[in-house]
């Protein structure tokens, strides 16, 4: 009988991939750089590990994003206060900063969890084309 094996947490090996969003489908990159965070792509895929390797998204600035979105979608968040209920415009978080609009969706798309938040730190967004992890990245 074959049994399968859970990988261990010091036993992962990890890269790191650069993803160019210039031109690309916005929840099409995010979905992408969530299934890289969660470690799906790997054959020993463990749930309760956190296997996924670190990404850098480079030209976050120039993706694209359908229909009208741009205009109609919002972000909301609560200060804490009562009626503190602060929204921004799709377009708004991606001229201001498309790290943070980076970071937002992708949390939605990994688990709520201590192990989620430890694999959005993996992800590096950068506006342009520029990034200081050049010594990581191989080739």
């Amino acid at each position: 009988m074959k049994f399968t094996r859970s990988i261990k947490p010091e036993e992962v090996k990890r890269d790191w991939i650069v993803i160019d969003a210039e031109g690309k489908t916005f929840g099409r990159v995010i979905t992408q750089i969530a299934t890289l965070l969660r470690g799906k792509h790997k054959p020993y895929y463990t749930p309760h590990v956190d296997c996924g390797d670190y990404v850098v998204v480079i030209n976050a600035s120039k993706v694209n994003v359908s229909g009208n979105k741009l205009q109609n979608k919002m972000y909301h968040r609560h200060t804490g206060y009562f009626g503190g209920v602060k929204s921004e415009k799709l377009e708004e978080l991606l001229n201001k900063n498309p790290e943070k609009l980076f970071k937002l969706a992708t949390r939605g798309m990994l688990p709520k969890t201590k192990l989620g938040r430890k694999m959005l730190k993996k992800l590096k967004v950068y506006a342009g084309s520029e990034h200081p992890h050049t010594a990581q990245v191989k080739g």
